[in-house]
């Protein structure tokens, strides 16, 4: 009777412990690697694809003849791009400090970047530079071009470290993208880690939207954007030229949904109606790779930019292995991205140790299994939002300010750091953007 007492003690014990612990999605090393690279070749793809088109079209469409057409050497265009340098400067900064960086250090170590910036970017890394302190330096009282597009596009690294788990792209988020944005400005890159994070286990871009649009405030103009783009789509899936109609009629139109933009005419850098257009090219892309990179770009407005996204989180659902050839054939390995330690080899490296990391930080593990190979077992836990900000009603500034002892470690470059007008297309840095 005894034993019986304590075998069903025991039961009970361990029906609890289970009841306690989230439940777990497992993901193999092997594949983790797999779509992890494809997300980077996708946003290597997306932006050199879209490159020659970067704010030609603005408030248009970009007719189908003139929409750029793949070749397999294209995919070297990528190396100069700020559309990845930039975010590999915030995944060397995990790779070398850690997931508990604090946002100052990372702050300090952006400072110490030599790349020209634009917008958001420029005004925050100035901020910097000037001692003020993160997240000030994303902060509307010193930053005009907070709900720009910038930590959007610098957010994939923040997805592709977090498979299957957004609360760690959403910290990341509070970590880096408060560093030059604040509110639909962070959440945009929320939104995209989130939809990364989501992308190592689902292949519908129609649940991958809804999953990015989970980390973000459900009340933020972004988050209503994105659910619009959802809605006009079942509404029409066929056509994408009438959800791009409606998006424009109302973020680019109405200035009601440009309380914030740095820029009211025809040019919209505006976080929002760029992410539509990632949106977009995901949901009428239909799964095919080129097709969803053309049809973002030819959305217009930051034409390499969005595409860039729309690839990175497509090709994340399909995995480096599965890839058509002419994605990868022609990928140059031993080259560096400008401003950067990383070849693709190296990128891949360091984007798996910081993996690692947050997997054993969040609560999950990895394992072998029966056959000796590893495995992530990452639980299962709801995304939580961070608090609802918005550009044109902000909340008060801490007054941060760096330590002499920071100021030391932050060597300004002369004349980087300013922030210069939005350059026009026909100038030949502007495909830098």
């Amino acid at each position: 009777m005894k034993n019986a007492f304590a075998a069903l003690l025991l039961v009970g014990t361990v029906s609890v412990a289970m009841a306690q612990t989230p439940p777990g999605r497992r993901l193999s090393m092997a594949d983790y690697r797999d779509r992890m690279k494809a997300g980077w070749l996708g946003q290597m793809a997306g932006v050199a694809l879209g490159a020659p088109t970067e704010f030609k079209s603005k408030g248009t469409i970009i007719e189908e003849r003139s929409a750029p057409k793949w070749k397999p050497d294209t995919i070297n265009g990528s190396f100069n791009q700020d559309d990845l340098y930039v975010e590999m400067t915030f995944l060397r900064t995990l790779e070398t400090r850690g997931l508990d960086v604090s946002i100052r250090q990372a702050g300090i170590d952006w400072t110490r970047s030599t790349y020209g910036l634009w917008h958001a970017n420029g005004a925050g890394r100035s901020n910097l530079r000037k001692g003020i302190a993160p997240p000030d330096s994303g902060h509307p009282q010193f930053n005009k071009h907070a709900d720009d597009i910038d930590y959007q596009i610098e957010a994939d690294f923040s997805g592709l470290v977090a498979p299957g788990m957004p609360n760690t792209a959403i910290a990341l988020g509070e970590k880096f993208g408060r560093l030059m944005n604040y509110g639909d400005g962070v959440y945009a890159g929320q939104f995209i880690g989130g939809m990364y994070a989501e992308a190592f286990f689902e292949s519908d871009p129609a649940k991958v939207v809804q999953a990015g649009l989970k980390c973000i405030p459900r009340e933020s103009q972004y988050a209503e954007c994105i659910r619009d783009v959802l809605a006009w789509h079942r509404e029409n899936p066929q056509d994408f030229t009438a959800a791009w109609n409606k998006v424009n009629e109302k973020y680019q139109k109405n200035p009601a949904y440009r309380r914030f933009s740095c820029d009211k005419g025809a040019f919209n850098i505006d976080a929002k109606i760029n992410g539509a257009f990632v949106v977009i090219g995901l949901l009428y892309g239909k799964g095919d790779p080129e097709q969803s990179m053309v049809i973002s770009c030819r959305c217009g407005q930051d034409s390499d930019c969005n595409p860039s996204s729309t690839g990175g989180v497509l090709f994340t659902t399909i995995g480096f292995s599965k890839l058509d050839a002419k994605f990868k054939e022609k990928l140059d390995e031993t080259k560096k991205w400008s401003s950067t330690p990383y070849d693709f080899p190296a990128l891949i490296a360091a984007c798996e140790k910081v993996a690692r990391e947050s997997v054993a930080k969040y609560g999950g593990r990895i394992e072998k299994d029966a056959s000796g190979n590893e495995v992530m077992v990452i639980p299962t836990v709801a995304p939580t939002p961070s608090k609802l900000e918005q550009c044109w009603e902000p909340g008060p500034v801490e007054n941060g300010k760096y330590t002499p002892e920071e100021m030391a470690q932050i060597a300004p470059i002369k004349g980087v750091g300013k922030v210069p007008a939005s350059r026009p297309a026909t100038d030949p840095a502007a495909g830098v953007r």
